[in-house]
């Protein structure tokens, strides 16, 4: 999971988010043609530009049947990580895994080969994914000993936050942080012993550290640079997350698709013009060129409009043919000077040429009330 030293009001920059890549990291950013559609895809929110989280059942194993007590089940640690922080297309999602910690190394490091989700291959994360969402009836302790859990950020909420006016900005960092707490705490909500937490991060820990040492007092936590390394339940984390944001942006193309193509085969294979949706990918760049709409721009369950790319094409496409939109000031002196009285008038005088109006009106609503009333 990525975090920074910003302060909670701290207004980011998005320019700062459209990440430069390698084509080699492009390649692995770039969802697998086939990826398995894991059960954290929730297509009706995606389609609707929507956050959503999921929760995979906890094993039974970590649910002793003998004792309500969380304290007496076995003891597990939990890792999270991010997927998607710099792309301007796509949903950012966070996830975290957990298991018992005993079997933390020997299961995740020595059998499955867990790694950190940018240097393994789209095809092997995709693998790993699917072994662990897959009941089996031979042993498969990825599926009967762990559990893992996603919060997937839509582009729509991000900018919206990024967005905010009058010095509200809900930047990244800070909803990265309220995305972590949320599915730690959704994880102990479900009676999972969790004993330790570790999380990734960019920049200084030390302060993220204290804050959640903070929220989960009785928990060791270890907030490190390059914990998706260090780490396994982290890198298993990171997965869960990489693995969540490729299937999304193969189900957000494949309905674009359909919606273009209406009479096309839904099982039909199709290439995903835009490629792994970072500003430095040229194919993602000459996606978002060639399908902006002169007003709308893109599907706000595609694009980030507050990351610099989006903004800059917007802003130049004007000399296109595309529209400018300038957008009203707000009169903050004249806001919420009115009085409730003010939307009330007294009933006509006599002899005056309203009076029969007025008698009319009564009947069908009323007797009219005069500021004596108040």
């Amino acid at each position: 999971m990525v975090l920074s030293q910003s302060q909670p009001n701290e207004i980011e920059s998005p320019k700062m988010e459209d990440t430069e890549m390698s084509q080699d990291n492009i390649a692995l950013e770039t969802p697998f043609s086939d990826v398995f559609i894991p059960p954290s895809i929730n297509e009706p929110a995606l389609l609707r530009g929507d956050s959503y989280t999921h929760f995979s059942a906890v094993p039974l194993s970590l649910l002793s049947a003998d004792s309500s007590e969380v304290s007496s089940r076995t003891e597990c640690c939990l890792g999270v990580d991010e997927a998607g922080r710099g792309p301007v297309l796509g949903p950012m999602v966070y996830g975290v895994f957990y298991l018992p910690l005993p079997l933390s190394d020997p299961l995740l490091r020595q059998q499955h080969h867990f790694d950190d989700s940018k240097v393994l291959t789209p095809a092997v994360r995709s693998s790993l994914m699917q072994t662990l969402c897959t009941p089996s009836t031979t042993p498969n302790e990825l599926y009967s000993s762990c559990g893992w859990a996603i919060s997937s950020l839509s582009p729509r909420d991000i900018s919206s936050g990024m967005m905010r006016p009058n010095g509200g900005t809900y930047n990244l960092n800070a909803q990265a942080m309220d995305a972590t707490i949320a599915l730690i705490k959704g994880v102990y909500a479900r009676g999972v012993n969790i004993k330790e937490i570790y999380v990734d991060t960019i920049g200084q820990p030390a302060a993220y550290q204290k804050k959640l040492e903070r929220v989960f007092p009785t928990a060791k936590i270890t907030v490190a640079k390059k914990a998706d390394s260090l780490y396994p339940c982290v890198s298993a984390a990171s997965v869960c997350a990489k693995v969540t944001r490729d299937a999304a942006l193969e189900t957000l193309w494949r309905a674009r698709h359909r919606s273009n193509n209406p009479e096309s085969d839904e099982k039909e294979e199709v290439d995903m013009a835009w490629g792994s949706g970072y500003p430095s990918d040229a194919r993602c760049s000459t996606w978002l060129k060639g399908n902006m709409h002169p007003v709308f721009g893109w599907g706000p369950a595609e694009c980030r409009f507050s990351w610099g790319t989006a903004k800059d094409l917007l802003e130049t496409n004007t000399k296109n043919g595309g529209v400018k939109v300038d957008w009203p000031i707000d009169d903050d002196d004249n806001r919420d000077t009115h009085r409730l009285t003010d939307f009330f008038a007294a009933a006509p005088a006599k002899g005056h040429e309203d009076e029969d109006m007025g008698d009319e009106l009564g009947t069908w609503f009323g007797i009219p009330a005069g500021l004596e009333a108040f």
